[in-house]
């Protein structure tokens, strides 16, 4: 496409084809809602009689299809199914992991508009948010293949001991760890199951993966793509099940080797404390939320601060972990920079999220539309106030979608929702005194995932020494908070983000699916 390289920070601005395509797949995939989907066990689809009825968050009249449900049974089946494949699946030479990797990502940058339609519809991403998803995980797939041929399958020889007389040859090679489980969420369900998938499976792993209730069935594309790309059975399998049945099974089955899980903090402290009380304790990589901040001094251009905020406190209404929620900025700039929002938020084009000219879509779940409620009611109480948005939207066409409005609002400093984690289009903004009080707030929550800057360049080196986050930015238009993509920015949590202090697509994230294995032998 004329050069064009889709990432979240060239997603604004797309070249024609890309509308083009994605409206005829979501048109053509529409036809075809209402089927029974299945779940994806041992290489063979598995249709279970209990279902769950999947809704179009947009229109919660239009049945997008039934998806099979896993029991207990059923995740114990497949990490059997993993563990027998494991033997075969780590002796391979991992050249021909990398090569079966690189088929997935070519399958998937061959369905994009495909898959993406069918995030679009299940999520309610607009369809640039949803074609930046899918692609994301082409990316991871290529990405992990070439760390794995970077580091000669992470298979490196060690000076040899200094023993007259004799041979010592020394060597690091990283092992696999046995059947990897990989916990979905809903908000992101293609790429943060493709990303751990494609790590797990790459360093020699076999993978059983949930993915979410809420959004099953991106997940099962992602198993169609692994299938036909020709990794053997049993090497992945796809569930979807209830968190505190099918996932607890999963997450305390003997049988597995290690988990990665994206969710919610508190579930994700219990699956972390869960490995470390067994009689030897797995590794779990765990990214568990944040409570994303900006910092705007008395030096920022406001109208980058502006476009950096609007497109990370309500892309994706709201819903990641690394939305923007918390903005401080300097109290002598704070009514320019509050008239500068409220007038880009009424800008805001909130509608059928597979609609062009739309850029906000409903949010995912009923539950979280009923806390946008909660939460708004509570914003105009303990001296808080809302400044823009705050209702849930009933213009025509969105009566029967669980459309939210963008909302700001203005608290004080001691409200409670400052440390609530909303995951909605709600974004809270508190007057400073100056910068350092700014950092003082934004390093005082439990979550340090990403934090955003906007202020002079001379500024900017302090900001970066001191913010207490796994991904930073400073003056960024295309996102505050938001907007990492694999190659260029790494992507993991500090504090209570993350449990490992490795990001996502980093330079260190692939050798945590394996360990390492010290070998010495003496040749005679």
């Amino acid at each position: 496409m004329s050069g064009f390289k889709l990432t979240y920070s060239t997603m604004f601005s797309p070249p024609r084809e890309l509308h083009d395509r994605f409206a005829s797949a979501a048109d053509t995939l529409a036809q075809g809602f209402g089927k029974h989907h299945s779940l994806f066990i041992d290489g063979t689809d598995v249709y279970k009689e209990e279902t769950t009825t999947k809704l179009d968050p947009a229109d919660q009249n239009r049945v997008i299809g039934r998806f099979s449900l896993a029991d207990e049974a059923d995740a114990d089946t497949a990490v059997a199914a993993a563990r027998q494949a494991y033997p075969a699946w780590r002796r391979l030479p991992w050249q021909q992991r990398v090569s079966l990797m690189r088929n997935v990502a070519r399958l998937v940058e061959e369905r994009l508009y495909d898959i993406a339609a069918a995030v679009s519809f299940e999520v309610g991403k607009n369809r640039m948010e949803a074609l930046g998803e899918v692609a994301e995980v082409v990316e991871f797939f290529e990405l992990y293949a070439r760390q794995m041929e970077d580091n000669n399958g992470y298979d490196h020889a060690l000076p040899d001991d200094p023993l007259p007389g004799v041979k010592s040859r020394n060597r690091s090679i990283l092992r696999p760890y046995g059947v990897w489980i990989v916990v979905a969420p809903f908000n992101f369900p293609f790429a943060l199951a493709g990303g751990p998938t494609a790590a797990a499976l790459v360093a020699g792993n076999t993978v059983v993966l949930k993915g979410a209730v809420e959004t099953p069935w991106s997940g099962a594309l992602l198993a169609q793509c692994i299938h036909d790309a020709g990794v053997p059975r049993g090497v992945f399998n796809y569930l979807v099940g209830d968190g505190a049945t099918v996932g607890d099974a999963l997450v305390k089955h003997e049988g597995i080797g290690g988990i990665t899980f994206t969710g919610s903090y508190d579930v994700g402290m219990h699956i972390l404390r869960t490995q470390l009380a067994r009689p030897f304790p797995r590794p779990c990589i765990a990214e568990m939320g944040g409570k994303n901040a900006v910092i705007v001094t008395a030096k920022a251009d406001l109208e980058v601060a502006t476009q950096g905020i609007i497109r990370s406190a309500y892309g994706m209404s709201g819903q990641k972990c690394s939305a923007l929620s918390r903005i401080y900025v300097d109290k002598r700039v704070a009514d320019d920079l509050i008239g500068h929002l409220q007038y880009a938020i009424r800008a805001i084009r909130l509608g059928d999220p597979r609609q062009e000219q739309t850029w906000m879509g409903p949010v995912t779940t009923r539950k979280a539309y009923e806390n946008f409620k909660k939460y708004c009611a509570a914003l105009e109480t303990q001296g808080a106030s809302i400044l823009a948005g705050g209702r849930t939207s009933l213009h025509a066409g969105m009566e029967n979608g669980l459309f939210c409005e963008p909302t700001l609002a203005e608290a004080p400093l001691p409200h409670p929702l400052w440390d609530e984690e909303m995951f909605a289009p709600i974004s809270m903004l508190g007057r400073v005194e100056g910068a350092a009080h700014a950092m003082e707030l934004a390093n005082a929550s439990k979550f340090g995932l990403t934090a955003g800057f906007y202020g002079s360049d001379e500024e900017v080196e302090w900001f970066f020494a001191n913010i207490e986050a796994g991904v930073t930015y400073a003056n960024r238009p295309q996102g505050a908070t938001t907007g990492a993509w694999p190659g260029y920015q790494p992507f993991g949590g500090w504090k209570g983000s993350g449990s490992t202090g490795k990001a996502l697509a980093s330079f260190y994230y692939l050798p945590q699916y394996m360990r390492e294995q010290s070998q010495t032998h003496i040749e005679y």
